[in-house]
């Protein structure tokens, strides 16, 4: 079993995340501003910090974990957060909780440089793409990024689930859609059974 510390464990992807790695029996450290009470429970700790603000200082805390996962939103935390905590914890393996919008509609064309991209979105989809092209220069450490399919929502836990790797997925009717519970399947099994190292990987229905 792994040892999980987790930032953005108090939102909506990340409390699937930890639920999913409660449910397999591994550990999980939220990271957060303040404990959640309602998130407390065996298996479940939680150290104060802001990532932003002391990526550094966060990851002395973090030290003897196993993998770091990112649920935090990309406005406020960018991926030299992300790598600066996990370097300084020790910790090698970093999962990250993607976006969709820089997945490809067609060949080295991006979902966010496609003409009906809702511009309110952008404020979060252009430094997620950003976050992801920096992980690409990273070699010291084993990152992998998750797209989720652009309907990204509370759902149901199915288990049944497409994966893919930069190419934008529908169905047959053109719904691009994943549950936050499915997604958190995905994501742990990564932690399991690593088979995207310093890769992008995608998840839709």
């Amino acid at each position: 079993m792994s040892s999980i510390a987790l930032i953005g464990g108090t939102g909506n992807v990340g409390r699937r995340i930890l639920a999913e790695a409660l449910r397999r029996g591994h550990t999980v450290t939220i990271v957060a501003r303040k404990p959640a009470d309602d998130l407390a429970g065996a298996g479940v700790s939680f150290v104060e910090g802001d990532i932003a603000a002391d990526p550094a200082g966060l990851g002395a805390k973090l030290a003897g974990h196993d993998v770091l996962v990112s649920s935090a939103r990309f406005a406020t935390v960018m991926a030299d957060h992300v790598l600066t905590t996990a370097r300084a914890a020790g910790i090698k393996r970093v999962l990250v909780v993607g976006g969709a919008a820089s997945l490809e509609v067609a060949p080295g064309v991006r979902l966010l440089d496609s003409p009906e991209f809702p511009a309110e979105y952008k404020s979060e989809a252009v430094p997620g793409a950003q976050f992801l092209s920096d992980l690409k220069a990273v070699d010291d450490l084993d990152w992998t990024f998750l797209s989720p399919a652009a309907y990204f929502h509370a759902g149901e836990r199915t288990g049944t689930f497409r994966l893919g790797g930069d190419a934008f997925m529908a169905d047959a009717e053109g719904n691009s859609a994943i549950s936050y519970e499915d997604y958190a399947v995905a994501l742990l099994d990564e932690i399991e059974t690593p088979k995207h190292v310093k890769q992008r990987f995608s998840i839709a229905y």
